[in-house]
């Protein structure tokens, strides 16, 4: 059953919920975000995964991780980078985030960002899901890490279509 649900998303699915108008908000977002915390924030999005990465991610979290890593989204100053991944194929929508956030962050607080995009989502409001999120997560990294002077912007704020 994953693999039909998979070979049925495509490049078009995946432009049609993300067009331009939603990435260049998604951009914005997150540099508007980014001024109010030191914490760096990604958001990537993937139609469905080829057959060999079916079978060497086994669930969406596990391909969450290894773009996280891709991305070097760990490779930040204070280990505060957080990937937010949504893979439609599987309906999901993973966080990951770096270390800095152990022991400042709760899973529960995570999943209030989870479960606010996949209110919208499930309505087809991907734009509104997308920057619910990013509010949700940005909330947290300010709170973890608040804004102190001019703070360096060191991963890309554009959204990645993988």
């Amino acid at each position: 059953m994953r693999i039909w649900r998979h070979a049925a998303a495509t490049r078009w699915t995946l432009t049609r919920r993300f067009d331009p108008a939603t990435l260049n908000a998604i951009e914005q977002a997150i540099a508007e975000s980014e001024r109010t915390h030191r914490a760096e924030i990604r958001f990537a999005v993937e139609a469905a995964l080829d057959v060999k990465s079916l079978w060497r991610c086994p669930s969406a979290r596990r391909r969450a991780y290894e773009v996280f890593a891709d991305l070097e989204i760990w490779d930040t100053a204070e280990n505060n980078g957080v990937l937010i991944y949504v893979l439609i194929a599987e309906k999901a929508v993973e966080i990951v985030a770096d270390h800095g956030f152990d022991g400042r962050v709760t899973a529960d607080e995570w999943r209030r960002a989870v479960d606010a995009m996949d209110r919208c989502f499930e309505r087809g409001q991907w734009r509104d899901g997308a920057l619910a999120g990013i509010a949700e997560v940005s909330a947290l990294a300010a709170r973890e890490f608040p804004a102190a002077g001019e703070t360096p912007d060191e991963l890309p704020n554009r959204p990645l279509l993988l």
